[in-house]
């Protein structure tokens, strides 16, 4: 589940920050259904997933991670462009970040 919200989140940060990339918000939407879906399946309650979705220090911890990990690959405030790099590479690896995101 939280392979999935990192997904979500390096998506999230991709495209708001590379303006020749959009979001797939229909597919987003699924998928964020299908991570519930896993989640109850794997045993979490809907109080337990209410929970987890709603923590904001657990929300901050991956946003911090997420921005380290695109620092890591380039992507940095001053070298914005490599938002865009970064998520092309996804949308080519296919990834579960990337196919939450289309080149324009």
């Amino acid at each position: 589940v939280l392979n999935g919200f990192y997904a979500i989140g390096l998506a999230d940060e991709v495209r708001k920050k590379c303006p020749s990339i959009s979001p797939r918000i229909f597919r987003a939407i699924g998928y964020l259904r299908s991570l519930e879906r896993y989640a109850l399946k794997a045993g979490y309650t809907p109080d337990d997933i209410d929970e987890l979705t709603d923590n904001k220090a657990e929300k901050e911890k991956l946003r911090a991670q997420i921005r380290a990990d695109l620092a890591e690959r380039g992507a940095t405030p001053e070298t914005p462009e490599g938002y865009c790099t970064v998520g092309l590479e996804e949308i080519a690896k296919n990834s579960a970040a990337g196919r939450l995101l289309r080149a324009k």
